[in-house]
């Protein structure tokens, strides 16, 4: 998925990496923890919010930088 924050081929335009998609397990504040194949992490959903559990959202560097609609 293409967005201001990445290249057609789906990698971060600054950096080159590419952003996973994970699913929301929990949120708390302006952080949620996400799940991608069996683990957790914590990333900032200052760009995303609101978010809910269930959500996917595109995220790179412990931000979530899109949300993915129609997922899921």
């Amino acid at each position: 998925m293409r967005n201001a924050t990445t290249t057609a081929r789906g990698t971060c335009i600054t950096c080159g990496d590419v952003a996973v998609a994970a699913r929301v397990v929990r949120v708390a504040d302006d952080t949620a923890t996400v799940e991608v194949d069996g683990t957790h992490e914590d990333v900032g959903i200052e760009l995303v919010s609101p978010v809910v559990a269930g959500d996917l959202l595109l995220c790179h560097a412990g931000i979530a930088l899109a949300r993915l609609e129609g997922a899921g």
